[in-house]
């Protein structure tokens, strides 16, 4: 059995904590590791790292790999990167392709799918679920998950049971999100299910599936993994529900008695966090007084409330989110309007990550920015130059390693270096620890795209 990880999602639902740059897949909301994390050690209980692959596209490249690096999994082998955006159909026909030219799979391999940023425990139920499915997956049949509902939830996707066969069902149809009332009834019914996103089949059905459902998809994959790629910005943006599943008649689901949760909304955030003894989630600095039953995520600064309820409140350097529980899916239409109004806070965060390491911006003004950088033991920038701005470097911590032009200087903690404009420059950590640098820009344009690369060993010249 291989495993697919979907790790390409904006998750713009979570936003302001979540943004296309660094989206939810990457936080750390439930403990210590990330959801893609705990995605990943969840499968290594049943699959080998070297039978996993990981579906994202080049802005995540270094996150997934520093991701997956932190917990001891190394990846490099089995990571596709998307070169377009083109949802979960076009993603998992590449994986197969992937699957059989590269890790030299026959057509009954069974392929196991699932999306990076979903909660499922206990972990260990999960694995027996996983090998059952891999029985029912050689019998031809293409197993979705179905998870038995606990609530009338109108932010998933349901599965409406038909014919029982053993330990799963019959595909009778799909339903979309639905509105409360009709996911009342849903519950009521008993024979619904959410769709959890996570599927199994074998090469072989999936791939005839795609021949008969989605030719548009299949004729793209008909040559070599190279042409695939080549030809994956001409496939169609669609669904593998809607490009597949709602018109096979393999389609099955099994159902998991299990807790899963999507952390698709700040209410599904809300649900999974532990809360003190009036219901409300607090994470921060947080002073309350007559608070109850609200989730309150907090930055840098105090916060305090007086008498609220049902509230979601998330803070972040530059944005403070305030909404109704019950209204949090409404958030894409605040980022909505954000892209509508071309405003960067959409989609940028202050801290950006790099593959060496990650910077934020402290401040920015006319002709000038503050900047925190962080560089990783052993990594280094590009060596490069910029024509509009000087820069100015303070060490806090650390030792850094600095070259200008021909020269190659160390500086310590509390010593500092100045660039001056159209001056090849490269900084890098010589020590073990994580060197930690205060930069001022100065000059006409303070933009990130003012940089000239001549080398790099990240490839980004």
């Amino acid at each position: 059995m291989k495993a697919i990880i979907l790790a390409g999602g904006s998750g713009t639902r979570l936003w302001p904590l979540s943004r296309k740059d660094y989206p939810k897949q990457f936080l750390k909301l439930n403990g210590d590791n990330s959801l893609l994390q705990q995605t990943a050690k969840r499968l290594l209980d049943v699959i080998p790292p070297q039978d996993i692959v990981i579906v994202t596209n080049d802005n995540y490249r270094f996150h997934v790999k520093a991701d997956l690096r932190e917990v001891g999994i190394d990846i490099d082998g089995g990571l596709i990167l998307e070169p377009a955006s083109r949802n979960t159909a076009p993603a998992i026909a590449l994986a197969v392709k992937y699957c059989i030219d590269k890790l030299g799979c026959k057509e009954d391999e069974v392929i196991f799918v699932s999306p990076s940023d979903h909660i499922i425990k206990p972990a260990e139920k999960l694995e027996n679920y996983i090998k059952k499915a891999e029985d029912i997956a050689k019998e031809g049949h293409i197993v979705t998950f179905g998870i038995r509902p606990t609530r009338p939830e109108k932010g998933y996707g349901y599965i409406k049971a038909g014919e029982n066969i053993r330990d799963f069902y019959k595909v009778e149809r799909f339903e979309e999100k639905p509105d409360m009332v009709t996911a009342l009834k849903y519950v009521e019914d008993g024979g619904y299910y959410w769709n959890s996103g996570m599927f199994a089949f074998t090469i072989d059905t999936i791939i005839k599936e795609f021949q008969k459902h989605a030719p548009e998809i299949y004729q793209n994959i008909g040559g070599s993994f190279e042409e695939s790629i080549s030809n994956f910005a001409s496939m169609p943006d669609i669904s593998i529900d809607y490009a597949v599943m709602e018109k096979s008649s393999k389609a099955v689901t099994f159902p998991l008695d299990i807790y899963w949760n999507d952390i698709g909304s700040w209410d599904s955030i809300y649900e999974v966090m532990e809360k003190d003894g009036k219901g409300n989630v607090k994470v921060g600095d947080i002073i309350e007084v007559g608070t109850r039953e609200t989730l309150i995520i907090g930055n840098k600064r105090l916060i305090s409330t007086i008498g609220l309820k049902d509230l979601l409140i998330v803070e972040t350097d530059d944005a403070i989110l305030i909404a109704k529980r019950g209204d949090a899916q409404k958030v894409k239409d605040i980022v909505n309007g954000l892209n509508e109004e071309k405003r960067k806070i959409a989609f940028e965060h202050t801290t950006t990550f790099r593959p060496w390491g990650n910077y934020t911006v402290l401040e920015e003004g006319n002709r000038y920015k503050i900047k925190k950088i962080l560089i990783d033991p052993e990594e280094k920038l590009s060596l490069q130059m910029h024509h509009h701005r000087s820069e100015h470097w303070v060490v806090i911590k650390g030792t850094a390693k600095v070259i200008i032009n021909d020269k190659e200087i160390f500086i310590h903690e509390g010593e500092s270096m100045f660039v001056p404009k159209s001056t090849y420059h490269r900084l890098e950590n010589a020590g073990k620890v994580p060197l930690e640098i205060i930069e001022v820009q100065n000059g006409e344009y303070v933009g990130e795209d003012d940089i000239i690369r001549c080398e790099d060993i990240y490839g980004r010249t």
